[in-house]
């Protein structure tokens, strides 16, 4: 429906030449609300294809004057409803006329499914990124990331057997990564030593701020670690962890990721209580 529409408003836009002062302002005023419903008809089908559990469906929508009418099938209650919250929450829609129908037989989509595969590894991609150049002992090394179906590939070059295992292990700890395929070559005292140096010297003067924004980040994305219940808090370059963690282990774990943070001077983990 959404392709429809873009092409019924080429055919009135194109219809418009020649028309009479009011006629054209009529036309006007009719495509300036074709071309809202059309966007707002984009911003539900991204939702949903964006939504892990509703993009394996094939999810019909349709806006005519405020009101979004989703039909097609989906496998339970839950994801008819989640449907219906999701085209609720885009702006200039007031109603939804939910006529998707609950089919627990229902088959995905195999082209839903595969374009909400491809958001997934794109975010996987910039979160093992993310988290290489924010570790002080990655950050320079020339590495290439990429995910497909959950699988990670390093490719380039590490200074060292230890920082390729460390590069491999910060992805394999990323949340969503399935597996990682680590072919990153030692490098020696080449390329990556150069590259390392130059990240070295480009990091001296980080601010607290961003030290803290990028251990908090970390926390989020790793997979062994719960962070939302763990407090950070930077001042020259000491970081102060607070909060609590479930066992000994979680704790030794946010306080490595802290540490290995660029610009970190020291950790301060007094205050992250254990069970609590």
């Amino acid at each position: 429906m959404y392709q429809m529409k873009k092409l019924a408003l080429a055919t009135l836009t194109a219809g418009m030449l020649g028309l009479s002062p009011l006629a054209a302002q009529a036309a006007d005023s009719d495509l300036s609300r074709q071309l809202s419903e059309a966007r707002q008809e984009g911003s539900i089908w991204t939702a949903i294809a964006l939504n892990r559990h509703l993009s394996p469906f094939s999810i019909e929508v349709d806006v005519e004057n405020g009101v979004a009418v989703l039909s097609g099938k989906v496998e339970s209650d839950v994801d008819r409803d989640l449907a219906e919250q999701l085209a609720l929450g885009t702006e200039g829609v007031k109603q939804v006329d939910n006529r998707l129908q609950v089919d627990p037989g229902t088959q995905p989509s195999q082209q839903n499914a595969g374009l909400a595969q491809q958001f997934d590894d794109a975010t996987l991609t910039a979160m093992v990124k993310s988290k290489l150049l924010w570790n002080s002992n990655t950050e320079g090394l020339d590495i290439d990331v990429d995910t497909r179906s959950g699988v990670v590939t390093l490719k380039g070059h590490a200074r060292s057997a230890e920082a390729k295992e460390l590069a491999g292990r910060l992805a394999e700890n990323t949340k969503g990564v399935e597996r990682v395929d680590n072919h990153l070559s030692v490098a020696g005292d080449g390329t990556a030593g150069q590259a390392q140096k130059a990240a070295q010297d480009t990091s001296r003067a980080i601010s607290d701020a961003w030290i803290t924004s990028k251990v908090k980040s970390s926390y989020l994305y790793d997979s062994q670690l719960d962070g939302l219940d763990i407090s950070v808090e930077t001042k020259a370059g000491m970081v102060e962890l607070s909060g609590s963690v479930l066992n000994a282990a979680e704790k030794e774990l946010a306080i490595e990721i802290a540490r290995n943070i660029r610009g970190v001077r020291g950790v301060d983990a007094d205050a992250l209580q254990i069970g609590g």
